[in-house]
């Protein structure tokens, strides 16, 4: 890698280094993909705390209350790799830019809104905003730097943050609502947007057209896949909301796979297809995209799992239950070194192995933690981490590496997408379980001793069935990626 910049292109905007020779030089347009990336992801989970505020508020059902988050998840998750192929045609750093603007501009809207329709369609709106900037934050990250070693420890601080927001959102949340009104929770997306889009405008070179595709927009089957992805996230959570056997879940399941089928046939037909599928003929894309699966459904489920073990069977408060997830946050910041450590010394595949074994028996450890307190709990949470930090940072690096050089917003699409339909089917296996196990319906107050005990037992048939699923997935994923060493120093 070269120390100098690559001449600066002809154009009205900031020109700003092509590469950067370090991350500290970097530290400005990477600290703006960090808060683009971060207020995405804590937006996933932020609300869900001020959920019985917002119904005590809006005077809302359960049903609808469900759809205020439901609704980010769909459009969100059902955009993403349609987002992924404009950026690629259009530019990646224009159409983050231009989701960032529509996300804080969407998000100060929430002051107008008087009526639960009002909300769920402005979280609709939030969704689509998010899935133009989700795909194009990692991809930006890789236009940052040449040295693949200076790629992965930029994307091991993007996944940190990202993650941390994620499992943050509960805490920040509970925490803001005692001093504030829920709809801040939103209004303080505006800042953080207009903050993360100055920094993408200073610090991060407009797109280069030798480096986008000149392939016309896929319509249709941009159409397909938000119709096939959309139904399928759907379906999980009609099954625990409606059955499994219900009309509707049976509907929209049909309906994904007659899209998805669709959606095949116009890829490999179409001259210029969204996706070429040929690249899932690679097998570290394929790995790479079925570990971030099983990554997904582990932490999904974990956390969906600990917030009712948390809140319920102990009766914390949202404040205490957010700190709880602390070993989490704290696992996923000094977790770099043994990262970068496994993959320089073993290759992707020994490492991931390695991962797919934490997720695995940390999974199997919740399953006997829930009976032996929260020391025990965390101790699962921390191995857990440990496998989280290591498959997500190395098959992002590996899938996006493999990918065409004009391709690299759909890769990271890909890798999103799959941790998205991860996180949907993680949170349906706990909500069918604990339904089929113990209760469809979580009693509020303080519970008795049965119930406590019934809970217990649930969520250890969970979490060893989610041992066996996650592990499975992720072995398999691993075993498909390389023995690359892109993790050593130069």
């Amino acid at each position: 890698m070269t120390n100098s910049t690559l001449t600066e292109p002809t154009t009205t905007e900031p020109p700003g280094p092509r590469t950067y020779a370090s991350i500290r030089a970097a530290w400005i347009p990477l600290a703006a993909l960090c808060l683009a990336f971060f207020v995405e992801m804590v937006d996933n989970t932020l609300l869900s705390i001020a959920l019985p505020t917002i119904g005590r508020d809006l005077g809302s059902g359960t049903t609808a209350l469900q759809w205020v988050t439901g609704a980010y998840s769909l459009t969100f998750g059902g955009l993403l790799l349609t987002a992924g192929s404009v950026a690629d045609r259009f530019g990646r750093r224009r159409v983050l830019l231009v989701g960032l603007a529509l996300f804080g501009l969407i998000s100060l809207t929430v002051v107008l809104v008087d009526s639960t329709g009002q909300l769920i369609a402005m979280r609709a709106a939030l969704g689509v905003a998010a899935a133009a900037m989700a795909p194009i934050t990692n991809s930006l990250v890789f236009r940052l730097f040449d040295d693949k070693a200076l790629r992965m420890r930029a994307m091991t601080v993007m996944i940190v943050v990202g993650m941390s927001g994620f499992i943050l959102g509960p805490l920040l949340g509970g925490t803001a609502l005692a001093h504030i009104r829920w709809e801040w929770l939103l209004v303080v997306n505006a800042p953080i947007a207009l903050i993360a889009a100055a920094g993408v405008w200073r610090g991060v070179a407009p797109d280069d057209r030798g480096g986008l595709t000149s392939d016309r927009l896929d319509l249709p089957g941009a159409a397909l896949s938000i119709t096939m992805i959309g139904l399928a996230c759907y379906s999980l959570t009609s099954g625990v909301q409606h059955g499994w056997l219900s009309a509707v879940t049976l509907a929209s399941v049909g309906g994904a796979v007659a899209a998805g089928i669709a959606w095949v046939w116009r890829e490999r037909t179409s001259r210029t297809p969204m996706l070429d599928l040929s690249v899932l003929s690679d097998g570290t894309v394929r790995g790479a995209i079925l570990a971030q699966v099983g990554t997904a459904i582990a932490m999904a489920a974990v956390m969906f799992g600990l917030i009712l073990h948390f809140q319920y069977a102990y009766g914390w408060s949202p404040v205490r239950a957010g700190l709880a997830n602390l070993p989490m946050i704290a696992t996923m910041l000094v977790a770099t070194p043994l990262s970068e450590w496994l993959g320089k010394s073993f290759g992707h595949r020994i490492a991931c192995l390695v991962g797919a074994v934490c997720l695995g028996g940390s999974l199997v450890g919740m399953a006997w933690g829930v009976e032996h307190g929260y020391l025990a709990i965390a101790v699962s949470m921390v191995i857990m981490t440990v496998g989280l930090r290591t498959v997500m940072t190395i098959c992002a690096v590996a899938l996006v590496d493999a990918m065409p050089a004009n391709r690299t917003s759909m890769g990271t699409a890909l890798n999103d997408t799959a941790q998205e339909v991860g996180t949907s089917v993680g949170t349906a296996v706990v909500g069918t379980l604990i339904a089929a196990l113990v209760t469809a319906t979580l009693p509020a107050g303080t519970w008795s001793a049965g119930l406590v005990q019934s809970f217990f037992h649930g969520e250890r048939i969970t979490y060893l069935v989610l041992a066996g699923i996650v592990g499975a997935i992720a072995t398999i994923g691993a075993l498909s990626l390389t023995d690359s060493h892109t993790v050593e120093e130069n």
